[in-house]
C-alpha cells in the first residue's frame, strides 16, 4: 500500500510541475501500467528500473515532458521497448492514432497486454524493424527514446515521416559524438532541454524536420 501511495503522490507532484492537469482516470491508468510493468519486469527483464517510484519518474514523467512538442494526429514510437514513451503519451492524446513499434517480440508481447489492460483503442503494436516497416499512411511525428545514434535514427525512420513531418529523438546528455552526427544530418535540427520532475539528470529532445 505504501508503494501505491508514494507512486500516486510522485505522479501528482510531477504533473503539477509539468503543468499537466490530467483526469484522475488517466492517472489511474498510468499507475496501473507501472504496476503491470513492475510485475512483468520480475520475469522478463523489460527495464533496468526496478522501483515503481523510479518508474514513475524515469518512465512516466520522462515521457510526458515531450508533450508540448507532439503536434498532429498520427504518431509512431520507434523502439518502444516496454511502451515508452508511447503508452503514457497515448493515454493523454487519446484522439490521436499511435503505432508502437519494436523488433523485440518479448517486449511487444508486454506492450500488447499493457495496451489491452489500459483500454487504449487508439494504439496499434507492430513487431518489426523500423527499416522494414512501410505503412500505407505516414506519420506527423516519429518519436524515439534511447533508440540509436542520431544519424542511424534518421537513416532508419525518415521514410516513416510524411512530407513536413518531424523526428523527435529523446536523449540524455548529448555527447560530442552526437554533435558530430547532427552536423552531418541534412535537415533542420533543434535541440530542446527537458526537465524531468524528480530527476537530476540531463535530458534533451532533438527535433529533426524532414
Amino acid at each position: 500500500m505504501q508503494s501505491e501511495i508514494s507512486t500516486r503522490e510522485v505522479l501528482a507532484q510531477g504533473l503539477r510541475q509539468l503543468k499537466l492537469d490530467l483526469p484522475a482516470t488517466t492517472q489511474d491508468q498510468m499507475l496501473a501500467y507501472v504496476d503491470l510493468l513492475a510485475k512483468w519486469n520480475r520475469t522478463y527483464n523489460l527495464t533496468a528500473v526496478r522501483d515503481p517510484v523510479q518508474m514513475v519518474i524515469r518512465h512516466l514523467l520522462d515521457s510526458l515532458t515531450v508533450l508540448p512538442y507532439i503536434k498532429g494526429s498520427r504518431f509512431i514510437d520507434v523502439g518502444t521497448g516496454a511502451g515508452l514513451p508511447g503508452i503514457p503519451l497515448a493515454l493523454v492524446l487519446t484522439d490521436a492514432e499511435w503505432v508502437l513499434l519494436d523488433s523485440n517480440g518479448k517486449k511487444t508481447r508486454f506492450v500488447v497486454q499493457a495496451v489491452a489492460e489500459s483500454g487504449l483503442d487508439n494504439v496499434v503494436v507492430a513487431n518489426t524493424r523500423a527499416e522494414d516497416y512501410h505503412p500505407a499512411d505516414l506519420f506527423d511525428v516519429v518519436i524515439t527514446r534511447a533508440f540509436a545514434a542520431l544519424d542511424v535514427i534518421v537513416r532508419d525512420v525518415a521514410h516513416l515521416c510524411r512530407p513536413g513531418g518531424r523526428i523527435l529523438a529523446m536523449k540524455g546528455k548529448l555527447s560530442s559524438q552526437e554533435a558530430k552526427c547532427m552536423a552531418g544530418i541534412p535537415a533542420v535540427t533543434t535541440i530542446h532541454s527537458l526537465e524531468v520532475p524528480g530527476l537530476q539528470e540531463e535530458r534533451h529532445l532533438v527535433e529533426i524536420f524532414i
